[in-house]
């Protein structure tokens, strides 16, 4: 009686709009309160603690900070034009430009709200001007952004990693792949949409412009290259990275492209302790209630329910995708990966699934719940920031989810698209 309460608590908490890391903490402790555990409730807080006692998770605020020196240093501007420049005198290029300013920006920001976000503000009135209906110029840069988690460096792959003990550096190759087939589909997305419509293109760019226009981007692509490069060469770990990324981005930022001035810092410091803050608080939240989880033994009962249905890894995967999508309208991402993972982790080896591929399964899983009503954070933020209509940008975004259901599922089942290039580094 007592756990029905507290689910129909979460329900009614979500429903009202109370933040997620709230909801986790309120009913997490409503159930220790109504079921009289207060020897539990004393271990409440050592779970809490546990869960960001981790060496790993330092480099969630570090890449934060990077991708904030970078906007203040011009660096995400030179990126944008060098994509422009490119391409954009295909037709529907501005939209291709768009695709692949996000990414550059992924392998730097990590954060896919982070992104959507600031591509709304860059991409949106741009495109506009130059002849794209507003709704999907929308829709294109909350679609793109979701690459910003899967294209090495990631918030949820930290996260990931921190909680099953799987090699970030691993998850970090790992997503470079499945991020380069989501941006290619949803280019094909375009060019099928802008043969339809036939969307505009500009005017294309003098040689000295793209000779110009690529020396002033080189500085720029030192941050993912050292992200990268550094990893991949095992100088350094990925929290190492995200503290060399600073200070590549202050740099290139003050000293090359002397955007980045000293009066930008304060406000640059305190936006990235505000964002740190509340990813950790919900960590610290979502690991009270996965406390809860475990002491009804949920993850017990959930793996004796999916053995029950099937022994077949290809049937499990199936059913964890189709769960994980249903979860993800309702669930922020990084609360639902910290209470499913400790759920999922001991059918991984039953069914023999390698921990890195099923990682970035996990994440682009739920990453897809920014696009996907009724609490898609993602369209939330640019039905605000672009000022579309919630019901008109969720129309539009249908194209690029369901393309993105289709990588999805290639990735799912063909787990060497995964696992190559971390297979190179350990070779």
């Amino acid at each position: 009686m007592t756990m029905i309460i507290v689910v129909l608590l979460f329900i009614v908490f979500l429903l009202v709009g109370i933040p997620i890391s709230l909801v986790l903490a309120i009913t997490s402790l409503s159930y220790l309160l109504l079921s009289g555990l207060l020897t539990a409730m004393g271990s409440a807080p050592q779970s809490m603690f546990s869960g960001i006692d981790s060496f790993g998770l330092l480099a969630i605020p570090l890449f934060m900070l990077a991708g904030e020196l970078m906007n203040g240093g011009g660096i995400t501007k030179k990126l944008v034009n060098f994509a422009r420049v490119l391409i954009g005198h295909f037709r529907g290029g501005l939209a291709y430009v768009a695709v692949i300013a996000n990414m550059f920006l992924a392998s730097i920001l990590g954060s896919a709200n982070a992104q959507a976000a600031m591509m709304s503000k860059v991409m949106v009135p741009e495109m506009e001007e130059e002849g794209y209906r507003r709704d999907f110029s929308s829709s294109l840069t909350l679609a793109s952004s979701i690459v910003a988690p899967v294209i090495p460096p990631s918030m949820l792959f930290i996260i990931y990693g921190t909680l099953t003990g799987a090699s970030i550096g691993d998850l970090f190759m790992a997503g470079i792949i499945p991020g380069i087939l989501l941006g290619i589909g949803f280019i094909i997305v375009i060019g099928i949409m802008g043969a339809k419509q036939g969307f505009p293109k500009s005017q294309r760019a003098s040689l000295k412009e793209i000779l110009t226009t690529s020396i002033k981007v080189l500085p720029a692509m030192l941050i993912p290259f050292t992200i990268i490069y550094g990893i991949l060469g095992g100088i350094f770990t990925p929290t190492e990275s995200a503290g060399v990324a600073c200070i590549v981005a202050f740099i290139v930022g003050a000293f090359i492209y002397r955007e980045l001035k000293m009066k930008k810092l304060p406000s640059i410091f305190i936006d990235t302790v505000i964002n740190t803050a509340t990813i950790t608080f919900l960590i610290v939240t979502a690991n009270l209630f996965g406390f809860v989880l475990s002491f009804e033994r949920i993850p017990q009962l959930i793996a004796d329910s999916m053995l029950g249905i099937s022994d077949n890894p290809f049937v499990f995967l199936l059913l964890v995708n189709i769960f994980l999508l249903l979860l993800g309208t309702v669930l922020d991402g990084i609360a639902a990966l910290i209470i499913l993972v400790p759920v999922m982790m001991p059918l991984l080896g039953i069914y023999q699934i390698d921990p890195v591929h099923f990682g970035v399964i996990i994440c682009i899983n739920l990453t897809l719940g920014l696009l996907t009503p009724p609490v898609g954070t993602g369209l939330f933020i640019v039905s605000s920031i672009a000022e579309v209509k919630f019901e008109n940008l969720v129309k539009a975004i249908m194209p690029f989810l369901t393309m993105a259901i289709i990588v999805l599922i290639i990735l799912t089942y063909w787990e060497d698209a995964v696992l190559w290039i971390p297979s190179l580094i350990s070779d």
